[in-house]
C-alpha cells in the first residue's frame, strides 16, 4: 500500500482567549453540558493565556513527520482550526490520492479511535469526488518506541525527586477517564485493557514493576459511572498509607493537553504539596523525533506488508476488538 501524503489528525485546541469558549462549545456540542461547567473549564485554559500546548506540539510534529517520511504532511483537527474537513479538501485540491493518517491517540475505544474514523469519513464526504483515500494507521500503544519514550520519561522524572526517595517512589499511570458505558463500543473495556497493558510494558521497561493505574479529567453528571479510581483520590489514599513520593506518568496522552498541564502540573501537584508527598510528572512524547519515527514505521508496515512490531509480552486478555455494531475501527487498526 503506497501513500503520497501523511495526515496528522488531532483533537485541536484554542490559541487565544477569544477562542476558548467557542472551542469548548465545539467539543461539547450535543452533550447538554451546563454553561457553568464550560465556564469552569474555560478558566483552566485562561490560566495559560487561552492557549493549549497541543497546537505548538503538533506543528513541530508535522515537521518531524515530514523529515521521517519524506512525504507531504497535512494537519487537521476535530474541534478547532485547522479543521479536518478543510484539510482534506485541500489535500484533494493538491492531488493527493491516498494518505496515511497518524492520529494523536494510541488507543482503541470510541472517543479515542472510532470517533476519529467517523471524522475522516465525514471529511471525505464533504470533500466530494476529489477526496483522497484516508488510511488510519493502527493503534500503537504497544509499539517499542511508544514504550521506550514513556519509560525514559519515567526515569527522567524519578531523577528530579530527592535522591533518598527515588527508589521508593510509587509509579502511578493516568489516562483520561471515560463513561463506563462508552467501553461497550469496541469490545469489553478495550480502552481500559489497552491502557493497562501499556502501563505494564512501560513499568517493566522502566524497572518499576509495581505500579498503579488511575484515571483523570472526568466530567458529566455525578450519577453517571466513569472509569475509576480518580487520580486525586488515589494520591490521597497513597499519602494516608504513608507513601512519601510519587511519579505520575500520563500514559493516556501522547502530548501535553490542558488536562495534563492543569490537572496534573497544577491541581495534582498542589495536592501533593499539601499532603507532603514528593511529586514528579513524566513527560509525554510530544514532538520527540522518535515519535515521528514511530509513525514512519507504522506507515512502512502497510507499505511493505510487514507484520506489526509490538513489544512482546504475554497478556491474558485480547487487546483488539470490534465495535458494538460488529465492525473494527479500521482494518489497519486491528491488524
Amino acid at each position: 500500500m503506497l501513500f503520497d501524503a501523511v495526515l496528522l489528525q488531532s483533537f485541536g485546541g484554542p490559541e487565544g482567549p477569544e477562542q476558548v469558549r467557542p472551542f469548548l462549545e465545539n467539543v461539547t456540542r450535543g452533550r447538554n453540558v451546563p454553561a457553568e461547567r464550560l465556564d469552569d473549564v474555560a478558566e483552566h485554559y485562561l490560566h495559560f493565556g487561552g492557549v493549549s500546548p497541543i497546537n505548538a506540539i503538533n506543528r513541530a510534529l508535522v515537521d518531524q513527520l515530514r523529515a521521517h517520511t519524506g512525504l507531504p504532511v497535512y494537519f487537521g483537527n476535530r474541534n478547532w482550526e485547522p479543521y479536518l474537513a478543510d484539510t482534506v479538501a485541500a489535500m484533494g485540491a493538491d492531488g493527493v490520492r491516498r494518505a496515511a493518517v497518524f492520529t494523536t491517540s494510541a488507543w482503541g475505544g470510541y472517543s479515542s479511535c472510532r470517533q476519529y474514523v467517523d471524522d475522516l469519513a465525514q471529511a471525505r464526504h464533504s470533500a466530494g469526488a476529489d477526496a483522497p483515500e484516508l488510511v488510519k494507521l493502527r493503534h500503537y500503544f504497544d509499539h517499542p518506541l511508544f514504550v521506550a519514550l514513556f519509560a525514559e520519561a519515567v526515569g527522567a522524572a524519578a531523577a528530579t525527586l530527592p535522591a533518598a526517595l527515588r527508589e521508593q517512589a510509587r509509579l502511578v499511570f493516568t489516562a483520561h477517564s471515560i463513561p463506563v458505558a462508552a467501553e461497550s463500543w469496541c469490545g469489553d473495556r478495550l480502552y481500559a485493557r489497552q491502557v493497562a497493558h501499556a502501563a505494564r510494558l512501560v513499568a517493566a521497561a522502566a524497572g518499576r514493576l509495581d505500579h498503579d493505574l488511575v484515571w483523570q479529567s472526568r466530567s458529566g453528571p455525578p450519577q453517571m459511572p466513569w472509569l475509576e479510581p480518580d487520580v486525586g483520590d488515589h494520591l490521597a489514599a497513597l499519602a494516608a498509607a504513608g507513601t512519601a513520593a510519587v511519579i505520575v506518568c500520563p500514559i493516556g496522552f501522547v502530548a501535553d493537553h490542558i488536562e495534563v498541564v492543569w490537572d496534573l502540573d497544577h491541581e495534582l501537584a498542589d495536592q501533593a504539596r499539601e499532603l507532603d508527598v514528593a511529586y514528579a510528572r513524566a513527560a509525554t512524547p510530544g514532538a520527540d523525533p522518535r515519535f515521528a519515527q514511530l509513525a514512519a514505521e507504522l506507515i512502512a508496515e502497510l507499505r511493505d506488508g510487514r507484520a506489526p512490531v509490538r513489544v512482546a509480552a504475554p497478556d491474558p486478555v485480547p487487546l483488539y476488538g470490534q465495535s458494538r455494531d460488529g465492525q473494527p475501527c479500521t482494518p489497519a487498526c486491528h491488524r
